[in-house]
């Protein structure tokens, strides 16, 4: 039993003491890359999404973005509870607590479970809220019944984030890249038949989509929920086993971690979402070309939050066994690929913003060649902030290995909403830049949320997070 929990460390994230950089280097690769391919592969399913249903018309690409975004902002609050599993799972497989492993995803699955089920009913008056928030109606309207299918991917959804944490920290990475991978040709599928309407069907257009979507979410989590059932090898991380029973110590750390993870993903999330609610009151070509450009600058920043997560499971099990110096090789280790992964980013989106863009538009549609020149100029201020949002979101995710998430918590208010949205808005509005301007409001709320996160790894053992 002692030689497996050792094992399955290893596999999950760590290194024998006293390794090389090159080692840990290796095992964050070995860690990071299916977490990364498993997150390009979620973000190939909204790309697929953007393409059909560009086809379809600006003002359903515009409905889509904001139902979209809107969907993102609830699950991504709720995946904090996810996040928040991490640390405490990651700990407990570094001290070989296998049954303290299980304990912590049973009570992860039982908050997301809970938030999930108290969101359906804002997602379920989505239009109204829209038009609250001076949305164009028609746009709002079609927003809000695609959002009613939609939202029913929600649980799904969430729970298939459960499985990712509990898998990646007992060293499951790759069967999570497998399962998202089939549901990228599953979604493309579905999306294809029930948008368009073949092989019988009948075409429903945009809720066409939000359809293929649900479908796609309910067999991820059951496939998900099968491998971690019957899996040989995981017959000690049963995550689901005596799932009806409560774990109180147990569920309420999961709160005190989540929350504040929720919190800080829901401040840059909320930024995002802000951005695009402000970006439909320049006109809906500014609202879609926006709505293209953030897909570009979502997909880029699929590698750093790859890493990020293989940064908090490598950092917990560290922490589990009191390897310091294996702690700090692992944290900055990630750190440096992450911001290595931002600079590549930003060297494709200054190469040929034109060919990226363009991938989306249909060229027999009148408004794309304004939907292209302000997608290109947009694309442009994402290509500099990518060099700060990768250190921003690594760093965020070691300290989240350690279990501090108080803190960085603030730091992402102050940061977002303190400094971004003030600046967007400034820009945008009273400078006349425009959708530009909001999008450097947005840059500036990054550099500064990643100058105070990555100081504060830096001086993790003056703060008392860590022994010196």
């Amino acid at each position: 039993m002692e030689t497996a929990s050792v094992v399955s460390a290893d596999k999950a994230s760590s290194v024998p003491p006293g390794a090389s950089w090159g080692a840990h280097l290796g095992a964050t690769l070995a860690l990071g890359s299916p977490l990364v391919g498993a997150q390009l592969a979620q973000m190939a399913i909204h790309v697929t999404d953007t393409l059909m249903v560009g086809r379809l018309g600006t003002t359903e690409l515009a409905a889509a973005v904001l139902c979209t975004q809107g969907f993102y902002l609830v699950w991504i609050f709720g995946s904090g509870f996810a996040q928040g599993l991490l640390p405490l799972a990651a700990s407990a497989e570094g001290r070989g607590d296998r049954a303290g492993v299980r304990r912590s995803v049973r009570m992860g699955f039982w908050a997301l479970g809970a938030y999930g089920l108290l969101m359906l009913v804002p997602l379920w008056h989505f239009e109204a809220i829209l038009l609250a928030l001076g949305q164009e109606a028609e746009t709002a309207r079609l927003a809000g019944s695609f959002m009613r299918v939609f939202e029913w991917g929600l649980i799904p959804a969430l729970f298939i984030a459960g499985f990712r944490s509990g898998l990646s920290v007992v060293g499951r990475a790759g069967t999570i890249l497998l399962v998202t991978l089939a549901s990228v040709v599953l979604n493309a599928a579905l999306n294809w038949v029930l948008i368009f309407g073949h092989f019988g069907f009948p075409a429903l257009g945009l809720n066409g989509s939000a359809l293929a979507s649900v479908l796609t979410n309910v067999l991820g989590a059951l496939a998900l929920f099968a491998y971690c059932r019957w899996a040989r090898g995981l017959e000690d991380y049963r995550f689901l086993q005596r799932i009806w029973r409560p774990d109180w110590p147990a569920f309420r750390e999961i709160l005190r971690i989540g929350l504040p993870v929720s919190t800080t993903i829901i401040a840059e999330a909320g930024l995002f979402a802000a951005s695009s609610v402000m970006m439909g009151w320049l006109g809906t070509v500014t609202l879609a070309a926006h709505g293209i450009a953030l897909q570009l600058a979502s997909i880029a920043f699929m590698v750093p939050l790859g890493l990020s997560q293989a940064a908090s499971v490598r950092v917990g099990v560290a922490f589990g066994r009191r390897d310091w110096l294996g702690l700090g090789r692992a944290a900055w280790s990630a750190i440096g690929l992450g911001f290595a992964a931002g600079c590549c980013g930003a060297i494709l989106f200054w190469a040929a913003p034109g060919f990226l863009v363009g991938a989306y538009l249909d060229k027999s549609h009148a408004e794309s060649p304004a939907m292209l020149a302000e997608g290109v100029q947009l694309l442009a201020v994402a290509a500099a902030f990518q060099l700060v949002d990768c250190l921003q979101v690594v760093s965020a995710g070691v300290l989240r290995g350690l279990a501090d998430t108080r803190v960085p918590m603030i730091m992402a208010l102050v940061s977002y909403w303190g400094i971004g949205m003030p600046v967007a808005w400034v820009l945008a509005f009273t400078a006349g830049l425009g959708g530009v301007g909001i999008w450097a409001g947005l840059a500036a709320g990054l550099f500064f949320a990643a100058v105070m996160m990555t100081a504060r790894v830096a001086m993790r053992a003056r703060l008392g997070l860590t022994p010196a």
